[in-house]
């Protein structure tokens, strides 16, 4: 029996769907673990770019920093996160953290950065506070943008999170790293199919939440209309 056969005969196997190790509940901890790092990758970055976006200021800092933590390798940061704080869940959420800043805050920034700065000063002639002109004005306006910073960050981290295994966690990737001590390589092949799968569900479900939020005819309009305001 060839490895990919074993892979699929586990998959379709329904007795290993259930229970604390099954199919099902490995899908659950996988996207529990990539949701809780993008939301607090989200509450890190997404004030920082709205911010260097609205002042105009500090660009050159925003890509050295994108730069600098997209060279960071995520095996290696979490072993040194090991290292420092011990086991537990928090040293590999911290990995895919700081793994979902980059693509979130450069999205946030270049989404602020692009709108139309005659929309902006036309907001701002019009007695608009900078707050109003920023919710009301420039985050609709770039809205698909910071989407699209979030949908490219969510499928890295999902595509990652196979690392929490690596310190004895849940996930989809317990069955690739469990494989591997096992010399099981048909259950390498079913961690990796079933992550490729949830990230491809996930992203396509994101892909279409980005094309709703781009202004035009049967989507989501944007641009606000400044003498009603």
């Amino acid at each position: 029996m060839s490895i990919f056969t074993g892979a699929w005969d586990f998959i379709v196997d329904p007795g290993n769907w259930s229970g604390d190790t099954g199919i099902g509940t490995r899908i659950l901890q996988h996207l529990w673990y990539s949701v809780l790092a993008v939301a607090l990758s989200a509450v890190i970055a997404v004030p920082i770019g709205l911010l260097i976006g609205h002042l105009r200021r500090g660009e050159i800092v925003v890509v050295s920093l994108v730069n600098a933590l997209r060279s960071l390798p995520t095996l290696g940061l979490l072993t040194f996160l090991v290292l420092l704080m011990g086991l537990g869940v928090m040293p590999p959420i911290l990995a895919l953290v700081i793994l979902g800043i980059p693509p979130l805050l450069a999205g946030t920034y270049a989404g602020i950065a692009s709108v139309d700065r005659g929309v902006v000063e036309a907001a701002r002639a019009m007695g608009m506070t900078e707050l109003q002109v920023l919710f009301r004005v420039e985050i609709p306006n770039a809205l698909p943008l910071i989407l699209g910073g979030l949908r490219n960050a969510t499928l890295q981290v999902i595509a990652t999170a196979t690392v929490a295994a690596y310190v004895n966690l849940g996930g989809l990737g317990r069955y690739i790293f469990d494989g591997l001590a096992l010399y099981k390589y048909d259950r390498v092949v079913v961690g990796a199919i079933l992550v490729a799968v949830v990230a491809l569900v996930v992203d396509g479900l994101l892909a279409l939440v980005v094309w709703a939020s781009v202004p035009g005819t049967g989507r989501l309009r944007r641009t606000p209309d400044l003498t009603r305001l």
